[in-house]
């Protein structure tokens, strides 16, 4: 890779605040009491308010999924606390009250042959409309979809927010 004189690359990142994405953060903890909540804690008395998680639960350990009100400094808690995580994007869609909103989001995805691979619901409701977090098989297609649906997509930033 070259990085000398002539070089075009910019080294800024695209994501921030307005990216069309939220940050999904998935933590692998042991299956014992009170592990689950040593994460909540570490959120909690840090000012990072959890938006949506998720828990799939084996014998010997646990997938949470977390959505956090501010994905940076959640992402260096997790970090400090020595838990091996794994960030992935999730689609955040605002549901308006008219109609049925999860229909129209399924339809909208499936006229585009986009598979949804996991859903929860957002706990934080950004301008009081409720909101759901989704990851696809195909980001920018899902995203370029529901836009054109007319669906409002909800960014980092609309987390920090509130």
């Amino acid at each position: 890779m070259s990085t000398g004189e002539g070089s075009n690359t910019s080294f800024e990142t695209m994501r921030g605040r307005d990216y069309p994405t939220l940050r999904q953060f998935t933590v692998f903890l042991e299956n014992r009491v009170g592990q689950l909540l040593e994460v909540v804690r570490r959120f909690e008395v840090s000012g990072i308010r959890i938006a949506a998680f998720s828990i799939n639960d084996s014998a010997e350990c646990a997938f949470v999924r977390f959505v956090v009100s501010h994905a940076e400094r959640g992402r260096e808690i997790l970090e400090r606390a020595g838990l091996a995580i794994i960030e992935s994007d999730l689609i955040g869609v605002e549901l308006p009250q008219s109609g049925q909103p999860l229909l129209q989001i399924c339809t909208a995805l499936l006229q585009a042959e986009i598979n949804i691979v996991q859903a929860y619901p957002l706990l934080i409701h950004p301008n009081s409309e409720p909101g759901i977090a989704i990851m696809v098989d195909n980001t920018e297609a899902a995203l370029e979809m529901l836009a054109r649906k007319g669906f409002r997509m909800l960014t980092e930033g609309d987390l920090m927010d509130h």
